[in-house]
């Protein structure tokens, strides 16, 4: 059965949804089966693996809303399967209040195709409410961005009780898989010395492996494709490739 994880942070703008995009594109390219589902209203995921939102037929909308299965959704595209995402599940939050179990919507929709891969990456939306915790209820474990700046760890007590309180009351299975130190700007001893505090905060779970800041990273999503198509020889294409040997790793 495959690992299901769940890219999340409530804090935007720390390379989640990067992360996500392009450890999906680095983990295929190193023989693991993976899909990522898009679970972020946003869709940014969605459209950084290539894939026109405009003309998905079915999303994870269609999924925890209309029971659409999931393998009607499925995209392959050339750096992974994609579970692709539409500004329609900003509503889902509404329509689903009234469900029960609403909150195993997600886990529901994913449990038929789950064999079908090593690995299923779950981009969350920036935040610690219902779509995010659909995601934490599918999920054996999290994967946390933190970005190497000032507010690095402002906000993760917040997600640390919440994960608490999931593995507590809906989802036993649930643990940190691991955190992973993006946007480290080498230059600067501030960097250093934010990894050094997150290292402290979290023995034993953040990746040897740091993402650092690059412009060809911030440059690939405007193409519509992984950094590791976009530039291989790039040091975000390296990091990220480095990544995803840890986290093949420990699949």
């Amino acid at each position: 059965m495959g690992k299901i994880i769940a890219v999340v942070n409530q804090k935007g703008g720390v390379g989640k949804t990067t992360s996500a995009v392009n450890l999906t594109a680095a983990l295929r390219d190193q023989g693991v089966k993976v899909l990522l589902c898009d679970f972020d209203p946003q869709a940014n995921a969605t459209s950084g693996m290539g894939v026109d939102k405009r003309k998905i037929k079915y999303s994870a909308y269609d999924l925890v809303i209309n029971r659409v299965p999931a393998e009607q959704a499925i995209i392959q595209t050339p750096y992974g399967d994609v579970l692709p995402s539409h500004a329609d599940l900003a509503g889902a939050t509404v329509e689903l209040i009234g469900q029960d179990h609403r909150e195993r919507q997600l886990e529901t929709a994913l449990a038929g195709i789950r064999d079908r891969y090593d690995l299923i990456l779950i981009d969350c939306p920036p935040s610690l409410e219902l779509l995010t915790l659909n995601g934490l209820c599918a999920a054996d474990g999290i994967l946390v961005p933190v970005q190497c700046e000032y507010y690095a760890l402002e906000g993760l007590s917040d997600l640390m009780a919440t994960l608490r309180m999931v593995k507590r009351r809906l989802n036993p299975r649930l643990e940190i898989f691991g955190v992973a130190l993006t946007m480290y700007d080498g230059r600067t001893n501030f960097s250093a010395q934010v990894a050094q505090e997150v290292r402290r905060h979290f023995p034993g779970k953040v990746f040897a492996t740091v993402i650092p800041r690059n412009i060809r990273l911030a440059e690939a999503p405007s193409h519509g494709i992984p950094v590791t198509a976009y530039d291989r020889a790039s040091r975000g294409s390296a990091a990220y490739r480095a990544l995803a040997e840890e986290v093949k790793a420990k699949l």
